[in-house]
C-alpha cells in the first residue's frame, strides 16, 4: 500500500473534491469490533453531488469499497486496498413526508429512525431500535429485528454507482429476500424514503423500551461484537446449531464465542482480526460436522490478511 502516493494522485485528478481524502486511515477506529488494518485512502464525501463527482472521475483502476457504521463488519489486519468510502455528516439528514413517511440521509443510525419516527407519532419503525448500524447497511442487508424487515417499510432510496450515475431506486428493484439485496453492488446508497404510519408516541416509545430492554438481556451489546455473525439457515437458529456443536465460549486468543448468546464473537481485549475469523471459521467447521449445515457468513469481511 502507498496511501500517501494514491492521496496526491488523488487530489491532482480531483480538483473540485469538496469532501476529505485521509491517507492510512485506521479502519479499527470505524469498526465496533475494534480490528484491522488501514484502508489506502479513506474518502469522506461532502455531500451526494460530491460522491457522484468522485465517482465520475475517479480513475478506472482504483479499487473502491464502500463501510457504514462497522457494526458487522470485519476488516482483515494488512488493511484495504485503494479507497474506502465512509458516508459522514453529509448524509444525516432526517425529515418527515405526508405525515407517515420519513426522509434519511444513509448515515443515520438504525437507532436515530427509530427514535424520529417515535417523535413524530409514526408507527412502524420501531423495530430499528434492535438494528445495530446505520440505514445504508439496513438497506444493503435488508436489515431487520423483532420479525420486521426493511423490505416491509422502503419506499425508495437514492443512489450513486460506479460512474457516477444518480439513481432513484423504488423498492421492486432491490430484489429482497432474507439479509439479502438484488440491487447492484456498486450502488452507493445516500438517502432512503420509510414508510410508517399513523402512531401514538408514548406507545411507540414503549416498544422501542421493550426491544432495547430484550438486547441487552440476551446480547452481549456492550463488548467489543459485530453483532450476528452468521445468517438464519432456512427454519433453523444459528446460535442453536452452534451451542449444539459446542462452541459456546470457544475461544481463539482474545476472540471468543459469546456465552451469552452463541451467535456472537467478541473481542475481549487484543484479539487481531485474523484470531475472529479464524474462530468464526473454526465455529462453521464445527456445525458442519455435527448438523451438516453450512453456516453463511453475515458479518461483511474486507481486506487482505497480513
Amino acid at each position: 500500500m502507498n496511501g500517501a502516493g494514491l492521496r496526491a494522485r488523488l487530489t491532482v485528478a480531483l480538483p473540485e473534491l469538496r469532501g476529505r481524502l485521509t491517507a492510512e486511515a485506521p479502519l479499527k477506529d470505524y469498526t465496533w469490533f475494534r480490528v484491522g488494518g488501514p484502508a489506502e485512502v479513506l474518502y469522506s464525501p461532502a455531500d451526494e453531488a460530491d460522491l457522484a463527482y468522485f465517482m465520475k472521475t475517479l480513475p478506472a483502476d482504483v479499487p473502491v469499497t464502500m463501510i457504514g457504521l462497522g457494526s458487522n463488519l470485519l476488516v482483515r489486519d494488512g488493511g484495504v486496498e485503494g479507497v474506502v468510502i465512509r458516508l459522514g455528516r453529509g448524509f444525516g439528514d432526517i425529515k418527515i413526508e405526508d405525515g407517515s413517511r420519513l426522509r434519511v440521509g444513509t448515515a443515520v443510525p438504525d437507532v436515530k429512525v427509530a427514535r424520529a419516527a417515535a417523535d413524530a407519532g409514526i408507527a412502524g419503525l420501531s423495530f430499528y431500535r434492535g438494528i445495530p448500524g446505520g440505514v445504508g447497511g439496513a438497506l444493503r442487508m435488508n436489515g431487520g429485528a423483532h420479525g420486521r424487515e426493511t423490505c416491509e417499510v422502503l419506499v425508495e432510496a437514492r443512489a450513486v454507482d460506479r460512474q457516477g450515475n444518480v439513481h432513484v431506486v423504488p423498492v421492486a428493484d432491490f430484489h429482497y429476500a432474507y439479509r439479502h439485496c438484488g440491487a447492484p453492488e456498486d450502488y452507493i446508497f445516500t438517502e432512503a424514503l420509510l414508510q410508517g404510519e399513523p402512531g401514538d408516541p408514548e406507545r411507540i416509545l414503549a416498544e422501542m423500551d421493550e426491544i432495547a430492554a430484550y438486547r441487552e438481556e440476551v446480547q452481549p451489546i456492550k463488548s467489543r461484537t459485530g453483532g450476528s455473525t452468521f445468517k438464519n439457515p432456512p427454519g433453523k437458529k444459528s446460535w442453536q446449531l452452534i451451542d449444539a456443536a459446542g462452541c459456546r465460549g470457544l475461544a481463539i486468543g482474545d476472540a471468543k464465542v459469546s456465552e451469552m448468546h452463541c451467535n456472537f464473537l467478541i473481542n475481549e481485549g487484543n484479539a487481531s482480526a485474523a484470531d475472529i475469523e479464524t474462530l468464526g471459521e473454526t465455529v462453521r467447521a464445527r456445525v458442519k460436522e455435527t448438523s451438516g449445515v453450512d453456516l453463511e457468513w453475515e458479518i461483511k469481511r474486507l481486506g487482505t490478511p497480513r
